[in-house]
């Protein structure tokens, strides 16, 4: 019998991977995916990650993590069903990034051209289709390149103090979930949404119930400290992920059988 639709699961986690769901020990980790996938009838879950489609089939489809439902990739401007078994196990979903592509725009050549030998600015090599990254030497980097983004009618992200990404307008992982959390109809107050750098601020300030792990980037706990929607973990990666859900009290952790935590 097939899981129901995340809308009619109890709790759906919508989590950063690097750092977050892949952070912590290997026990903490073990402890978490193995409770996920003991209680799939009652459990949703989403990746929201700069990782893209390819990342994520070779994550999941080698063991190392479990498969989520959906994920929101590519630092929020895709959108992907998940089919594991299937020749493309993490597919785009069209009508669902509609609004990310048009206002990008194909706007990655001009992107690229602008930004072309700018100090500090290192091309990431992997074609993605609605952002260009770049990694970033923040002793060498020239903050111009801000101005030059904004000029363009794009958004920028700086983040873990080594990363820039150049967006769509309005997107990033925050609207992008907010988006598919009412397009699933998910009940936005069962939703936990987790992270660790400051590409993740806007999903911790969307509103959602929300947690800052534990070895959270400086910039982020400074930007949710404020915050009463987010808790601000002792634990790290995995652990602070389940020490979310106590405080929220968003699922049972005395459920999954043997695999109860």
């Amino acid at each position: 019998m097939s899981a129901p639709a995340l809308s009619a699961r109890r709790f759906v986690l919508a989590t950063d991977l690097d750092g977050t769901f892949l952070g912590g020990s290997e026990e903490d980790r073990r402890r978490l995916y193995d409770w996920i996938e003991a209680n799939r009838a009652t459990v949703g879950l989403i990746f929201v990650t700069g990782r893209d489609p390819a990342f994520i089939a070779g994550l999941c489809g080698s063991g190392r993590a479990p498969w989520p439902e959906f994920v929101i990739g590519d630092v929020g401007t895709t959108v992907a069903s998940v089919h594991p078994g299937s020749a493309e196990p993490v597919r785009p979903v069209p009508e669902l990034e509609e609004e990310i592509a048009k206002r990008w725009a194909d706007g990655g050549p001009r992107v690229r051209a602008a930004l072309e030998g700018h100090a500090g600015l290192t091309l990431q090599p992997t074609p993605f289709r609605h952002r260009v990254s770049y990694d970033m030497d923040p002793a060498a980097f020239d903050p111009r390149a801000e101005a030059v983004v904004a000029a363009l009618g794009y958004d920028h992200l700086i983040s873990d103090d080594r990363f820039f990404d150049v967006l769509p307008k309005g997107v990033s992982k925050g609207p992008t979930l907010r988006r598919l959390v009412v397009h699933l109809g998910l009940d936005e107050r069962r939703v936990l949404a987790a992270g660790d750098t400051l590409n993740d601020l806007s999903m911790l300030e969307s509103g959602l119930p929300a947690v800052a792990v534990g070895g959270s980037e400086p910039g982020l706990l400074a930007r949710v400290r404020g915050l009463d929607n987010v808790h601000k973990a002792e634990g790290r990666g995995a652990a602070g992920i389940l020490e979310a859900i106590r405080r929220y009290g968003l699922h049972s952790l005395q459920e999954g059988g043997a695999h109860a935590l």
